[in-house]
């Protein structure tokens, strides 16, 4: 009742006329009636009032929601966008191949430039995806096809002589069954089940792509102080792939956070830096050597990253 009467008009809570003194009686009111009073502007026409307030308002969309709405969820945008990541990352391998066939660059640079540039770019269009249920299996055929296709040749079945050599150390086909399959497998798993959500998959990524490539880089050129437990690590090596690997998880952090997927905070930039470092001491450790760099350095990230995150 005391919200109908806040809502009645001036008019009719006035004094009535002398006549109706006759019939009608003055209310009593009780010692509650100040705080009922007090509690009236959220009666009936208050929150009628604040309810068309806040159905007039908008919340402005992050990118990530903005790029849902457009493609709707729609398992046809998800295979358009799946189809122009695969393309990218066959029209990248491809242009690494002809390098190779021109001989632009040594092998061992035109194999860690590979290493380096393919999965970062592949990063670079995960927000293309809309939040469906199947856009991270989608997004994950790209690296998949590779899979197939490091297994194809590492066993002989398919004769390509210009990726070999762009992605193997000596030119053997075989090798193909270790690095490169270990790298294209790694992207897939970071792909399929972490998906652009989680800073695990930013890790991975990252140390395996931007750290261990830049290692191997600047390791080549400036490593002339050798780590003491194992003479074919350097200092100068060692300190590229963690910052590398480092700043490439920021940088991936802020990307993601842009459109929408990441919340980036201090906590998430100390992981990353745990993580590399973890990274970049096991990748300067012999069984590195022993087993591969592109096993180890992706395990240890995953591992590290799964405590911290």
């Amino acid at each position: 009742m005391l919200s109908l009467g806040a809502c009645v008009s001036p008019l009719l809570s006035s004094p009535p006329h002398a006549p109706l003194l006759l019939y009608s009686r003055p209310p009593s009111r009780s010692p509650a009636a100040p705080a009922a009073a007090a509690s009236a502007p959220r009666s009936l026409c208050f929150l009628r009032r604040r309810s068309r307030f806040a159905a007039g308002r908008t919340r402005r969309p992050t990118m990530a929601e903005a790029i849902s709405l457009e493609a709707g969820g729609g398992l046809s945008h998800d295979l358009g966008s799946a189809a122009v990541t695969a393309g990218v990352a066959l029209a990248l391998l491809k242009f690494f191949e002809e390098l190779a066939k021109r001989g632009v660059f040594e092998q061992k640079l035109s194999r860690k430039l590979v290493h380096i540039s393919v999965g970062l770019v592949f990063l670079l269009f995960w927000p293309l995806f809309s939040s469906g249920t199947y856009a991270p299996f989608l997004a994950a055929l790209a690296p998949g096809i590779n899979i197939i296709r490091m297994f194809l040749l590492g066993t002989g079945l398919m004769k390509n002589e210009a990726m070999v050599k762009s992605m193997s150390r000596t030119g053997d086909y075989r090798e193909l069954l270790k690095g490169p399959l270990y790298y294209a497998t790694t992207i897939t798993f970071a792909t399929s089940v972490f998906w652009r959500t989680s800073p695990i998959a930013i890790a991975l990524v990252c140390n395996l792509c931007a750290g261990d490539g830049i290692a191997d880089v600047v390791g080549r050129r400036l490593g002339t102080e050798k780590l003491p437990y194992n003479p074919n690590k350097s200092y100068a090596g060692s300190i590229a792939m963690a910052v590398a690997g480092f700043l490439a998880s920021v940088g991936y952090m802020h990307y993601f956070h842009a459109f929408g997927f990441i919340e980036e905070t201090w906590y998430m930039v100390l992981g990353f830096l745990v993580v590399s470092i973890a990274a970049t001491l096991v990748e300067s450790h012999p069984i590195s050597s022993e087993l591969d760099d592109n096993l180890t350095v992706p395990l240890t990230s995953f591992l590290v990253g799964i405590l911290l995150f």
